[in-house]
């Protein structure tokens, strides 16, 4: 799969554009602050167990099994803005907090169960923020309708879509992804657009 291809999938599994996909597209040039210790090994093993809780072990391996802790520390490091790399580790901090609040315990020290619901609540919220954001966005387009030299309404992202995001891109585009959750054929032969689906079918990487 393509990054492309991989981009355009999280987008339609997370209803709407992913963050830094213009750059993830460009090879991640940015402007970005190339900070190399910007993230621990602390750091990458937290957000490992955040992504497992995502994409659990089931019939194939979890998102653990690809480190995709370690994809994301590398995309948000080389591929977001200083903006977003602020709100991303600051979002780590939150997501801890959240735990405490919820479970009064960090959450690498809640159970499976917890740390699910704890996710849930997180993706509701940040459905919710995100909503209102494109919704207050177009509101502010509309107002400015005709002027030249309007960039648009500069709301922050939330940190929890973002590691949802980075969760399913390192994930499907990871050797395990690619192979193990989904189907996977290294030299594809001809093309037929009449594949028969049986439901419960793996989605094709390839």
């Amino acid at each position: 799969m393509n990054r492309r291809d991989a981009i355009g999938r999280v987008a339609l599994l997370m209803g709407g554009a992913v963050i830094g996909a213009e750059f993830f597209i460009s090879g991640c040039k940015t402007n970005s602050t190339q900070v190399a210790d910007l993230f621990t090994t602390d750091h990458v093993a937290f957000l490992n167990e955040v992504a497992d809780t995502i994409l659990p072990t089931t019939s194939s391996p979890g998102a653990k099994a690809a480190n995709v802790g370690q994809f994301m520390a590398v995309m948000v490091r080389d591929c977001y803005t200083p903006d977003d790399q602020k709100i991303f580790l600051e979002g780590v901090t939150k997501l801890d907090e959240a735990s405490q609040k919820k479970f009064s315990a960090k959450f690498l020290d809640i159970t499976a169960k917890q740390r699910t619901d704890l996710l849930v609540d997180l993706d509701k919220e940040q459905k919710e923020y995100t909503a209102k954001k494109n919704k207050d966005a177009d509101a502010d387009k509309l107002q400015h309708k005709g002027d030249t030299k309007y960039k648009g309404l500069e709301v922050p992202n939330h940190y929890f879509r973002m590691i949802k995001e980075l969760t399913l891109l390192g994930y499907f585009t990871s050797e395990v992804g690619a192979t193990k959750a989904l189907r996977y054929i290294a030299v594809p032969g001809h093309y037929d657009g009449n594949v028969p689906y049986k439901k419960g079918d793996k989605a094709w990487a390839t």
